[in-house]
């Protein structure tokens, strides 16, 4: 992988959208592979996400946006790098909630079947639905990663009109070609997958280069 793909080439952040779908350690994952790169990320998690941490792992996330920093940080293992902001799932008033406020865009790690739902009816109840609405509008890029299964007819037609009004969907489905060893491999696949969306390559992955036949070699 060429070094200079692991800097942040630019100042505009991008926004961290984490929803009560079950799978945090996707966005934990992303999370750690943009502070390292040294990327500034708005965070902001929906309501459900505290109850998804206390049964996925016993973990209570805190309530106040600037103890959510330092939780992130501490579940990300990176306490140096990069810039991070946190939002509370409730302030419609945040710099996030803007379409003058410039993004490199946003990715909803994972993404609940409720927020797919809500976003492609163009309902904004919280900070989360808000900023992704505003990256619609706005034209930028909105990057969901759901994680369900099976999906229902619904599902699928919520997620299509959310792909015919701009938005990149990304399911939470690794692969085996790069030969993974452990559950981190698999999740960094997903991850580095919905990071090629907007043009960035943190995450250490081998990738498919094509197949060298017996006549080729």
């Amino acid at each position: 992988m060429n070094p200079t793909t692991l800097s942040n080439p630019t100042p505009l952040p991008l926004i961290l959208g984490i929803t009560g779908a079950s799978g945090l350690i996707y966005a934990v994952r992303a999370l750690k592979f943009l502070l390292q790169a040294g990327y500034a990320i708005e965070l902001v998690a929906s309501k459900s996400t505290y109850m998804v941490w206390q049964a996925e792992a016993n973990i209570r996330m805190p309530v106040e946006a600037a103890q959510q920093e330092q939780f992130w940080r501490q579940q990300a293992n990176v306490f140096d790098r990069g810039k991070l902001r946190c939002h509370p799932w409730g302030d419609v008033g945040a710099n996030i909630a803007s379409g003058s406020f410039r993004t490199l865009g946003m990715l909803i790690l994972p993404c609940s079947m409720s927020t797919v739902a809500k976003l492609a009816a163009g309902l904004s109840s919280d900070l989360l639905e808000r900023a992704a609405d505003v990256q619609l509008k706005e034209g930028r890029k909105l990057v969901v990663v759901p994680r369900e299964t099976p999906f229902s007819l619904i599902h699928l037609r919520n997620l299509t009109s959310l792909a015919e009004a701009g938005a990149r969907i990304v399911p939470a489905i690794p692969a085996w070609y790069h030969q993974p060893q452990t559950i981190e491999d698999l999740v960094d696949f997903v991850v580095a997958r919905a990071l090629d969306q907007f043009e960035i390559s943190c995450v250490p992955l081998k990738r498919w280069e094509g197949h060298l036949g017996e006549d080729q070699g």
